[in-house]
């Protein structure tokens, strides 16, 4: 596959930044096996946004020829107080059911790396990472950061959330990898790892940034003016089980979920169901909607674009764009759904 190949795969399916392309393109020129990582905290059920959208895009590294891996942050769960700060039920969860999660979406293929067993390989230097970290950081500057946890800085934060986002940082220098990937609401993490690499000789990472999930309600009145907690307001979260798809869903929680969702007729902004069809499904291949011949017949869009004109002008109805997305959802999730009903025990953990 040439590099420009590789770049349209890498580039498809939800993709808002690379930082930076020009970089992108010298590393796949230069590596043949480039190492990549996601991380994710150990944290309840898995819903669409953390798995189908992270399986669709690892797949696409994996075509590329990318080597990548999934960070298991058990001790980074353990500081953000998941699980009540449970540390072995969060160790238990994280080697069962979401490691199984991943599994069942087809990402046999994968790395996945504990954090508490790479700090005890990389052993004190990995501790000592942190420290230059937290040293060449404002305090301002990490309390911002704060927001890849999911918090906002005006909540009650214990004071362990000031050293998170340095163990982050210190995560990908210890994993040598050179591409991470991730929501937008890891961006201000990766570039503070950017700007420091160079001072210790450590790669300078090619951080890739995806669309944040919306949640199934669409978007509400924001609680904050500051563009990072807008995002939490919003995105899909798994503490707000109404405006989530888990991906063991049943047929029949999936299509109530969706029909429940916000898609106010003719508007294209904020709208989540229109929001599913172009990360899930015109990533790579067309979007099928299928009515009754008194209603226009069959009707097929290849691109986001072509949707959104017809949908604005009131040419498709809002429960048949939604009938056809439970279509779509029901027939990617069926895996994890077939897996976890025969392996429902990894749900009691949860």
């Amino acid at each position: 596959m040439d590099i420009y190949s590789k770049l349209e795969l890498i580039k498809r399916g939800g993709i808002l930044e690379i930082l930076s392309q020009e970089e992108l393109i010298n590393l796949l020129e230069t590596n043949s096996k480039p190492k990549h990582y996601i991380g994710f905290e150990i944290s309840g059920k898995v819903h669409i946004g953390t798995g189908l959208l992270t399986a669709l895009k690892i797949k696409d590294f994996m075509a590329a020829g990318i080597k990548t891996s999934i960070f298991l942050a058990d001790y980074h769960a353990w500081i953000n107080n998941k699980f009540d700060g449970d540390l072995d039920k969060i160790q238990k969860v994280a080697g069962g059911y979401f490691k199984a999660a991943f599994l069942s979406l087809g990402l046999e293929n994968v790395d996945f790396i504990f954090g508490s067993k790479l700090y005890e390989e990389f052993s004190n230097q990995y501790w000592k990472n942190v420290l230059l970290i937290s040293k060449d950081t404002t305090l301002n500057r990490m309390l911002r950061c704060t927001t890849i946890m999911g918090r906002t800085q005006k909540e009650n934060l214990a004071s362990s959330a000031i050293i998170y986002p340095a163990m982050q940082v210190s995560d990908m220098w210890a994993l040598d990898i050179d591409i991470a990937h991730a929501g937008m609401d890891q961006r201000k993490v990766h570039v503070l790892a950017r700007e420091l690499a160079p001072k210790y000789k450590y790669k300078k990472i090619i951080a890739i940034h995806t669309k944040l999930v919306p949640g199934l309600g669409g978007k509400k009145k924001m609680l904050y003016s500051d563009e990072d907690e807008e995002m939490l307001e919003t995105k899909m979260s798994k503490s707000k089980p109404e405006s989530c798809i888990f991906i063991h869903d049943s047929e029949e929680e999936i299509a109530k979920k969706i029909n429940k969702a916000a898609c106010p007729p003719a508007e294209i902004d904020n709208n989540p169901i229109l929001d599913y069809i172009e990360l899930f499904v015109l990533r790579d291949r067309e979007f099928k909607i299928e009515r009754d011949l008194k209603y226009g017949g069959d009707i097929s869009y290849s691109s986001i674009q072509e949707l959104k004109k017809d949908y604005s002008e009131g040419k498709i109805h809002p429960l048949d764009l939604k009938k056809a997305l439970t279509k779509e959802l029901v027939r990617m999730l069926a895996p994890s759904r077939e897996f976890f009903n025969k392996n429902k025990n990894l749900l009691r953990d949860l």
